[in-house]
């Protein structure tokens, strides 16, 4: 029996990956909001504590969207907090966890492989100057991309098998972080082009039971991305992984 860990798991798409493990046998820690709030430096590093000594499956899946810019109680915005400082964080301080496992997965649900328009903002990463849900996003689908690769690079010889995974549009709900009329075009664009969440969960379980055997891998819906694109580019990994590093170790 695989112990897995869920964030963002009580709800959406990690909600419905929770279930299909569990049926499947799997014991699950789906982890929500009302367990540590993962906006928290503080209060991820304190959860990551409290999680099992060994996991053989993590799957990073919480995520929080505002169109307006919302800063946590630890200064930072809360779009880079939750997609970026806390996925950064647990990944790091689970690894000895995913290490004592035999065949240990790390799945980042992201947006890797998807539109180029994000970048990483260094002179401005909590986007106090010309802050928007989409810039927000993007800034954390490219910072999830270089993430996997200071990961992965740091132990060549790991077991862990680290997975970028973006899912595409999925009718999980995403469309309430909008105000009207975006809410109801994003909602009724999802209702009728995205993939349910149970077919995501199925995907997603489907590749958890196999993954790849690679260090790194990207994927798009299942499709492979080319970790020879610039976003996988490893001298502005380490950069970024410094600057998180930094971040984590004075909060």
């Amino acid at each position: 029996m695989r112990t897995v860990v869920i964030t963002g798991g009580t709800r959406g798409i990690g909600g419905a990956l929770a279930d299909r493990l569990r049926a499947g046998g799997d014991r699950v820690i789906a982890i929500g909001s009302a367990h540590a709030d993962l906006t928290s430096v503080r209060q991820t590093a304190e959860l990551a504590a409290r999680l099992p000594d060994r996991i053989d499956v993590l799957v990073l899946a919480a995520g929080r969207f505002d169109q307006r810019r919302v800063v946590t109680a630890e200064g930072f915005e809360q779009t880079f907090a939750i997609g970026v400082l806390s996925r950064y964080l647990l990944a790091e301080r689970l690894r000895p966890a995913l290490e004592r496992a035999d065949a240990p997965v790390l799945l980042n649900l992201c947006g890797t492989g998807g539109i180029r328009a994000g970048r990483i903002h260094w002179d401005d990463l909590q986007l106090t100057r010309g802050y928007s849900l989409f810039t927000a996003t993007m800034q954390g689908a490219r910072a999830n991309d270089l993430i996997g690769v200071s990961f992965a690079a740091r132990d060549p010889d790991s077991r862990i098998r680290y997975v970028l995974y973006n899912p595409l549009l999925v009718n999980s709900g995403m469309h309430r972080y909008f105000r009207q009329p975006t809410r109801a075009v994003v909602g009724a664009t999802a209702a009728v082009f995205g993939s349910t969440v149970g077919a995501t969960a199925t995907r997603l379980a489907t590749l958890l039971a196999d993954p790849p055997s690679a260090p790194l891998t990207a994927l798009r819906r299942g499709t492979p991305v080319a970790l020879s694109r610039p976003e996988f580019d490893r001298s502005t990994a380490d950069r970024l992984d410094s600057v998180l590093a930094e971040l984590v170790a004075t909060s």
